[in-house]
């Protein structure tokens, strides 16, 4: 844990008495708030991982649609911050380093700087975890409306303090795309597509298409990846399930497999690529943006319920995926094109190859990428 984290913890069990009587809003009727005075908006989502942070994304969209010409900034932790590149609705993001050390005095003095506008409306999306942090950004940069949820208490609190606005508590099966977008249903905002999105450019795809044709890739096929890794060890679907898998669709299907998978996991990927029966090209690359430029060129995407999972369904990649003990129908990505297979035991282990193979099957039909 980083030194900021275990500062932040320790904070949260000691003094949080002391700062809800210096920092604490008083709880404001619906009624009171009033879209008019809303001129621009900072939303929080600085703590996520890469799945919790893309779950997040349709927030943007709906923000933009209900305040139209209202500039919104995001603060995100520095490895997703980039992902917002070209996102039409986002007029400014400001990266948070995760690590205690790179807060040094100039990186503090921007960060501070970066905020200084005083925003009307603070949306903090404290929807998996409850950020310390988060809470005290938007209280220090907000002057008007703060809404956040009402649930996720801190010990020893009654309520969330740091908001003057909350949000219901969810039903335990709510999405959590649905999680996020129902903290602006509180204040008024309609509608809101649950679809997770990053905007890739054309100059992105083109490169991501050159560097496969560099790679090898035979265009007349389509293109399906394989990713083995996870994060977590019990969300990882044995690397010879992932095998068999992947041989039986190149044994019965003319594609071009392909596999990718993390900084800490080549020795899985290169277990996996020893273990096929056939040819694979090889695809890897450390920059989120652009490996999401390399998803977004696939047919089809097979995963473990992991980070990239969510960075394959944000360019629209199909994509099936084993679950364990996640539930998916709160953290599969939101829609028909992106499929989740689950044990009755919620073991990754426990799932076979042939529900798999009659997904991977029945999404490369439906997008008429094989007769």
């Amino acid at each position: 844990m980083h030194l900021w984290n275990r500062f932040e913890q320790t904070f949260k069990h000691q003094h949080l008495r002391w700062l809800e009587k210096w920092l604490g809003l008083p709880p404001l009727p619906m009624e009171q708030f009033d879209p008019a005075l809303v001129r621009n908006i900072l939303v929080v989502r600085q703590h996520d991982q890469l799945g919790d942070f893309l779950l997040s994304t349709p927030v943007f969209a709906a923000l933009h649609t209900q305040f139209p010409g209202r500039p919104l900034t995001l603060v995100a932790r520095e490895n997703t911050a980039h992902l917002m590149r070209h996102d039409p609705n986002v007029d400014q993001v400001i990266p948070f380093a995760g690590n205690g050390r790179d807060w040094t005095l100039d990186a503090l003095t921007a960060f501070l700087s970066a905020l200084r506008n005083r925003f009307d409306l603070a949306v903090v999306l404290n929807t998996v975890s409850h950020s310390l942090t988060s809470d005290l950004i938007a209280r220090l940069c907000c002057r008007r409306y703060i809404v956040g949820p009402a649930h996720l208490l801190f010990g020893g609190t009654s309520r969330n303090f740091f908001y003057n606005l909350t949000a219901p508590q969810p039903a335990a099966d709510r999405h959590q795309s649905e999680r996020n977008l129902d903290i602006l249903r509180h204040i008024g905002v309609t509608g809101g597509d649950p679809h997770e999105r990053i905007f890739i450019t054309d100059e992105e795809r083109a490169a991501a298409q050159r560097q496969w044709r560099a790679w090898g890739w035979d265009q007349r096929r389509p293109l399906v990846i394989v990713h083995p890794g996870a994060g977590k060890l019990e969300n990882r679907w044995p690397v010879a399930s992932f095998a068999a898998l992947a041989d039986r669709l190149q044994e019965t299907l003319p594609i071009q497999l392909a596999v990718s998978w993390g900084p800490a996991e080549e020795a899985l990927g290169r277990e996996l690529v020893a273990s096929l029966h056939g040819q694979t090209l090889i695809a890897i690359d450390k920059d989120l943006r652009r490996l999401a430029a390399l998803y977004s060129q696939a047919g089809l995407f097979i995963c473990n319920d992991t980070g990239v999972m969510h960075l394959a369904a944000s360019v629209s990649t199909p994509l099936a995926a084993v679950f364990g003990p996640t539930d998916p129908t709160q953290w599969k990505p939101w829609g028909s094109d992106f499929c989740a297979v689950r044990a009755e035991d919620h073991r990754c282990a426990s799932v076979s190859v042939d529900p798999m193979y009659e997904t991977c099957l029945k999404l490369l039909f439906n997008k008429k990428l094989i007769k």
